[in-house]
């Protein structure tokens, strides 16, 4: 599975309405962590096929939902069900332990 782009025309469709819960990364390009972190996403994103679906969001191409979510540093990952957030991982992490994150997010719920 591929990592979804997302704006603010495609949130509501690919986000609220998707029937798989979904993984947000919220990112810019000038951030470096956020580049760091990339990779390991996009692996993870195959993964997780048929399970989460991921996405990513350019938070200077859609500042009106990074407030809307609280975005105040970034990288940070949402994971959103049923078009509620159910958990946020707000810091860089490499691939195992994102993975580890998104396992613990995704039992609780």
């Amino acid at each position: 599975m591929s990592v979804t782009e997302l704006n603010n025309e495609n949130f509501k469709q690919e986000v609220d309405e998707s029937k798989l819960p979904v993984i947000v990364d919220f990112f810019a390009n000038w951030c470096n962590p956020c580049n760091m972190m990339k990779a390991g996403f996009e692996s993870l994103s195959e993964k997780y096929d048929g399970k989460l679906k991921f996405a990513k969001l350019d938070v200077d191409n859609a500042q009106e939902l990074a407030g809307k979510y609280g975005i105040a540093s970034i990288p940070c990952l949402i994971v959103f069900k049923n078009g509620s957030s159910i958990g946020r991982i707000e810091e860089y992490l490499p691939e195992e332990s994102l993975k580890d994150e998104i396992d613990k997010v995704l039992e609780k719920n």
